[in-house]
């Protein structure tokens, strides 16, 4: 299977945010912005992988700022890791407010995405990573796979200590300070 540069898979999607994506304050609800983001990184993973792709994970969306109904999202979407399966997206999320031209960041996410025929994973293309950048995303994008596949374990091995303490220890463990970490692991 070729492999395909990063600047091949590039894409933007823009959207006029309406009243019907707003919240009980007047802002933007932030799941319309999550499934933009969803969006983007399906597109982006399917022209990618040339098969269809199915949300796996998101990674942590912070929102960096409020996005007012009238202004204009638009998302900046490419691929920045991949696994034998697995396509990591990196989203970047500007809102532009259109009478004064004024764009700023409002959010990064990276979305997991897997290549999928027939319902079964399926290998995606290798990334050509051609720019010292293009190498140090992909890097940490596998980092970031590693982190989660460490932090997966440590909590399950963290919630089954928890579930074998007795009550009374459980009680005196909501009412204390510090680490909860420090005190079952």
């Amino acid at each position: 299977m070729d492999g395909k540069r990063v600047d091949e898979t590039k894409i933007r999607m823009a959207q006029m945010m309406t009243p019907n994506d707003a919240n009980v304050l007047g802002k933007v609800f932030g799941g319309s912005i999550l499934a933009l983001i969803d969006l983007a990184a399906s597109a982006c993973s399917q022209r990618y992988a040339g098969r269809v792709c199915v949300t796996a994970a998101f990674e942590r969306v912070d929102f960096l700022a409020p996005v007012e109904i009238g202004e204009l999202v638009e998302l900046d979407a490419f691929v920045s890791f991949v696994g034998r399966t697995s396509v990591e997206v990196t989203i970047d999320v500007h809102a532009t407010h259109l009478p004064t031209d004024s764009r700023r960041h409002v959010n990064t996410a990276r979305v997991t995405m897997v290549a999928v025929q027939d319902g079964r994973p399926v290998a995606v293309p290798r990334l050509i990573c051609e720019s010292r950048e293009e190498r140090l995303r992909f890097l940490a994008g596998r980092l970031r796979r590693e982190l989660r596949s460490e932090r997966t374990a440590q909590m399950a091995e963290l919630l089954g200590r928890l579930e074998a303490l007795g009550d009374s220890e459980l009680e005196s463990l909501l009412g204390m300070e510090g680490s909860l970490v420090d005190h079952i692991d």
